[in-house]
C-alpha cells in the first residue's frame, strides 16, 4: 500500500487519522448542538439543524474549522465545552505502534491539521502524540484550508519536505483529492475515522483499517 523506498517523510492528518474522531463527532453533532439550544432555549432538534446548516454554509473553508469563528456565531465558549469531554480523546487502533514504528525507521513524522489551536493544544494535552512528530503545521498557521493548493504551497515552502519522497495519511477525501492535484504521489485513507461507527468498504483512495498494519519496516530505515 505503502512503499517506503520512496518515501522519507510522513503527513499525517489528526482528527480520524491519528485520533478517534468519535470525540469530533460527538462535540459537533451532540454537545454543541446542546448548548446552543440551551443558551438560546431552542428545543434540541432545532438547535441541531441551525447548528447543521452553518457548518454546512463554511464546509470545506477555514472557518469551518476555526473556533474563534463558531464562538461569535455561536455565542459558546468552545475550547470550554471541548474541554468537558476529554475522557472521548484517544489514539485510533495501531497508531501509536505506527508512530513508533516511522521514529525507528528513520522517517520524518509531519503532522499536517485543520483543527485550530484551541482544540489542537488541547489535545496535545491528552495524548502523547507530540513527542512522535518532528514539525506540526496548522491549516490556520497559513490562512487556507488543507482543502486549498495554497496550504500545500505554503506548508511545503516552511517545512521543505520534498512531493515525490512524501506520502499523506488522511481521512478526508477532499483533503486527499487536494494534495493528489497538488503533487504528493502516495496518498491512503482511513476507513474508519470513527471507532464508533461502521468502517468504508471502498474509497477512491487506498483505505487503511490499522495503521500498524502498514508501518514501515525497521530494516528499510535507520535502527536505534
Amino acid at each position: 500500500m505503502i512503499d517506503w523506498s520512496r518515501v522519507d517523510t510522513v503527513l499525517l492528518d489528526m482528527d480520524g487519522t491519528l485520533l478517534d474522531l468519535a470525540f469530533d463527532n460527538h462535540f459537533w453533532l451532540e454537545a454543541l448542538p446542546g448548548r446552543v439550544a440551551e443558551r438560546h432555549r431552542m428545543d434540541l432538534p432545532r438547535a441541531r439543524n441551525h447548528v447543521l446548516s452553518l457548518m454546512r454554509a463554511v464546509e470545506g473553508r477555514l472557518e469551518w474549522y476555526c473556533l474563534d469563528y463558531w464562538q461569535r456565531l455561536l455565542d459558546v465558549d468552545m475550547v470550554a465545552l471541548k474541554g468537558e469531554f476529554t475522557h472521548l480523546i484517544g489514539f485510533r487502533p495501531g497508531a501509536e505502534a505506527f508512530l513508533q514504528a516511522l521514529n525507528r525507521a528513520g522517517k520524518r513524522a509531519v503532522l499536517v491539521t485543520n483543527a485550530h489551536h484551541g482544540s489542537l493544544g488541547l489535545k496535545l494535552r491528552h495524548v502523547p502524540l507530540a513527542g512522535y512528530l518532528d514539525a506540526t503545521y496548522s491549516s490556520h498557521d497559513f490562512g487556507y484550508s488543507k482543502e486549498f493548493p495554497e496550504f500545500w504551497d505554503r506548508v511545503q515552502q516552511r517545512d521543505g519536505f520534498q512531493p515525490r519522497r512524501t506520502v499523506l495519511l488522511d481521512d478526508s477525501h477532499r483533503v486527499l483529492a487536494a494534495a493528489r492535484d497538488w503533487g504528493v504521489p502516495q496518498l491512503c485513507a482511513i476507513a474508519q475515522p470513527d471507532m464508533g461507527r461502521p468502517p468504508l468498504s471502498q474509497a477512491p483512495f487506498p483505505l487503511i483499517r490499522d495503521l500498524a498494519e502498514v508501518a514501515p519496516p525497521v530494516a528499510e530505515g535507520v535502527s536505534d
